[in-house]
């Protein structure tokens, strides 16, 4: 298309381009997505036909990932679920019938009041997959519906996917924070009409910024800003692109990020960069995070993380002394038991730097417009007798000091296998295939979900947790075919529904749709615009520009005030005085909150439990360091993985990648089938050589099922073969209860044979003994089921 085409077409929302309709609107992918960036929707008799990134759009400017330039295959996808079912066979036989959406509700009404009156509403279990637009209605379900304040993620051990840093820096600002890329106004990278400045220095930690877009924060801004002069410093143990582009890459060992956070504040104090002014008046407890970093040389750091002494000092040099830095940090942070010292040591880095709210810092933000939806919505309809049942409140962290509302993963998994405290007698997954993805420890989650009297996946397509586990199956609707809102973070965005597929139902219809069978009280709205309708008037501040979805979806976004420094105009505290929203008006580096309920306060690395360094006699047996869960263009997490997309047509198989010594001293060559082995279990994937890798580390890809092999177990869509969280364990987490070690566990490579390979993953967990039961605890390995407190 021309400039001139767009431009034309700029005022509008919707317009015809010869026989299509095109629509401005955003998207959340397939549903899984983090972002939702402007759209241009082209449909043809009510079909999708084309996605085109929204060159008017503030957030991604036209750019656009490649699962929603896809979209269309996705959402045509004839293997698409179009009706409801019923399963008529035994679970795992893949045996189905078609039935009605009041067919279905009756069941699910049946069930739950059934488990209300035998069991009360506590045994039933509320599960969603990552992002997207359902952050808070599913949570609502689960509240407002079910009357279960057991909500949690799907069996993400220790909620490994943000909540870590959530946690720190709610304790640590008493508000979040994230990088400045001036996603925070309309006029983008404008320094005349905002006072934002480009980063002279961007650190992208644990993060592929480019390929992930995680945490609302669309990767390409990083792009932009390289591009307008910022200079990088990444820390990966792969060399990604970003990386490869870096003036510094610090190629760290898995699970070692804290010691090397540790490395830098001690070099940044020892030379005296810190913001002295910053500290002295905002920042509580610098010398005694002085003091315990005051041990963490570079030169130990080096030997700990792997890394060169002297590029720890040249890179902390290089932040510090910038006039402005930001830190983008990622999954890998969260990803190991040690995540909350992790996060409290980087989030000191920025702090101390005095690169807090300002431009092109990190800038503490919120949800646009006040809107205060997320895991915790509809949380307060609880009664105080039913919340205290919410299984982990054990964790004072997650839940009696507030930050997070939901269930521990962990502790419903043990709920299941134990009946203790309480039975789980029903399962309800939105948007979530656990043991393909999210489940550490995959054939443990099997063999506890077979147990459950009740399960109904909600999903977009038949998957392996459907097959294996589920009683009834509804299908889900795709971004584009439904009406929704989103404000994490900003701005505001619409999302305007242009097609349909079938019998498709939004996560926020069925919501409804359950709701008002169950509990009308709380469900006053008839379907997902009335649903909206009532955020944008009631959930909202009195700034928004509209208060009903119609209006709403002629503007499609809408961008909040945004200021600097909002700690000096006493904008973060509730008693309106200048300061942080903490117990001491300051950042906390020594964190009270974390005194308070007895953990440390201070960060500290602590090593994994998994490494050659804890456990030198099972890296005997398994000398690879072992790291999981690296993002791939192609896809999102399990999604777009059907063999005709072209997902799969550039990305067939799954891949490890090794060192080129790593793989000469194991006979491997590029292209080999391999199998990766610990202590817990095994899975095949195929040999990638790297130029870059540590010769002890390698990378592994999560995700994997194939939807063209069998359904029907023992092959189960071949999902076990390939599954590396056949290796992870599950319910090992820190001693707040959150983190896990997806990305630092031991292995061995070896190649495929025909011998070696008769008995294979996916029979072995469903037909044999499987996995991960028998535990040698000679060797030091964490008991299945116990909690690390490291």
């Amino acid at each position: 298309m021309t400039t001139d085409y767009y431009k034309k077409h700029w005022d509008e929302v919707e317009w015809q381009d010869g026989d299509y309709t095109v629509t401005r609107t955003t998207a959340w992918s397939a549903p899984g997505c983090h972002d939702g960036c402007g759209v241009l929707y082209y449909t043809k008799d009510g079909k999708l036909e084309k996605v085109e990134g929204d060159p008017k759009n503030p957030f991604n400017r036209g750019s656009l990932c490649m699962r929603c330039v896809m979209m269309p295959e996705v959402v045509n996808n004839p293997e698409r679920l179009k009706k409801p079912l019923k399963r008529v066979g035994e679970r795992g036989e893949n045996k189905w019938e078609e039935i009605s959406i009041d067919e279905a509700l009756d069941i699910i009404e049946e069930k739950v009041r059934a488990i209300w009156r035998d069991y009360g509403p506590e045994s039933i279990a509320v599960h969603i997959g990552t992002g997207r637009d359902n952050n808070d209605v599913i949570p609502r379900m689960a509240y407002c519906a079910f009357g279960t304040p057991n909500f949690s993620m799907g069996y993400l051990a220790g909620d490994s996917c943000f909540c870590p840093r959530s946690a720190s820096m709610a304790s640590t600002n008493g508000d979040f924070m994230i990088a400045d890329m001036s996603q925070q106004f309309e006029n983008r990278y404008d320094e005349k009409s905002t006072e934002w400045r480009c980063p002279e220095v961007i650190v992208n930690w644990g993060c592929n910024a480019v390929v992930s877009n995680s945490d609302n924060f669309f990767g390409h801004w990083i792009v932009d800003c390289m591009q307008r002069g910022a200079k990088m410093i990444t820390i990966d143990p792969g060399l990604t692109w970003l990386a490869a582009r870096s003036d510094y890459w610090l190629r760290v060992r898995p699970g070692t990020d804290c010691a090397l956070a540790m490395a830098m504040i001690h070099v940044i104090a020892e030379e005296g960069l810190e913001d002295k002014d910053f500290v002295s008046k905002w920042c509580y407890g610098f010398d005694e995070l002085v003091e315990r970093c005051e041990p963490w040389t570079p030169e130990r750091a080096a030997e700990v993380c792997w890394v060169d002494a002297d590029k720890i000092r040249e890179a902390a040099r290089m932040y510090a002394n910038a006039n402005n830095a930001a830190i983008q940090w990622g999954l890998k942070v969260d990803q190991t038991t040690n995540a909350t010292a992790t996060a409290n040591a980087i989030n000191a880095l920025w702090t101390i730097t005095g690169n807090v709210d300002v431009p092109g810092g990190n800038i503490i933000i919120r949800n646009a417009f006040s809107q205060n939806l997320s895991y915790g919505y509809g949380w307060h309809s609880l009664s105080p007798e039913v919340q205290a049942k919410r299984l982990g409140s054990e964790f004072p962290l997650m839940s009696r000091a507030g930050y997070s509302s939901s269930a521990h993963a962990d502790s419903v998994l043990k709920a299941i296998e134990t009946s203790e405290p309480y039975p789980i007698r029903m399962v309800w997954m939105s948007a979530t295939n656990p043991i393909a993805n999210m489940g550490a420890d995959a054939p443990r989650l099997y063999r506890a979900l077979k147990t459950v009297d009740f399960v109904v996946v909600h999903d977009v397509s038949l998957t392996p947790t459907a097959v294996a586990f589920a009683d009834l199956v509804i299908p889900a609707a795709m971004s584009p075919e439904r009406n929704s809102q989103r404000c994490w973070w900003v701005p505001h965005r619409t999302m305007k529904k242009v097609c349909d597929s079938g019998e498709c139902y939004s996560d926020t219809n069925i919501a409804t749709l359950v709701g008002r069978r169950l509990k009308p009280e709380n469900w006053p709205w008839e379907d997902e615009v009335g649903w909206i309708n009532n955020i944008l008037s009631t959930e909202s501040d009195e700034k928004i520009p509209y208060r009903n979805f119609e209006d709403a979806c002629k503007q499609v976004w809408a961008y909040p005030e945004f200021q600097y420094r909002k700690y000096e105009k006493g904008l973060l505290r509730f008693d309106g005085q200048p300061g942080f929203n903490t117990p001491t008006g300051r950042i906390e580096l020594f964190n009270t909150n974390m005194m308070l309920w007895g953990y440390d306060p201070l960060p500290e690395h602590k090593e994994p439990s998994c490494s050659p360094v804890s456990n030198p006699e099972l890296a005997e047996k398994y000398p690879l360091v072992l790291t999981t869960g690296a993002r791939s263009f192609e896809f999102f997490h399990s999604e777009q993985r059907h063999a005709h997309l072209t997902s799969r047509e550039l990305h067939p198989q799954p891949k490890v990648e090794m060192s080129v010594k790593a793989a000469a001293d194991r006979g491997i060559k590029e292209g080999d089938w391999v199998w990766i082995e610990n202590q817990r279990g095994r899975c095949r994937q195929i040999a990638t050589i790297s130029l870059a890798l540590d010769d002890r580390v390698v990378r592994a890809e999560h995700g994997w099922w194939f939807p063209e092999a069998e359904a029907a177990e023992p092959n189960l869509f071949g999902v076990f073969n390939s599954n590396i969280n056949n290796l992870t364990p599950q319910c090992e987490n820190g001693d707040t209860g959150f983190g896990a070690p997806y990305a630092n566990q031991l292995c061995e490579i070896y190649k495929c044979t025909e011998e070696n390979s008769q008995d294979l993953p996916s029979t072995h967990v469903t037909r044999k003994d499987g996995y991960s039961k028998e535990m040698d605890e000679t060797n030091g390995d964490v008991k299945v089921g116990v909690v690390y407190n490291g």
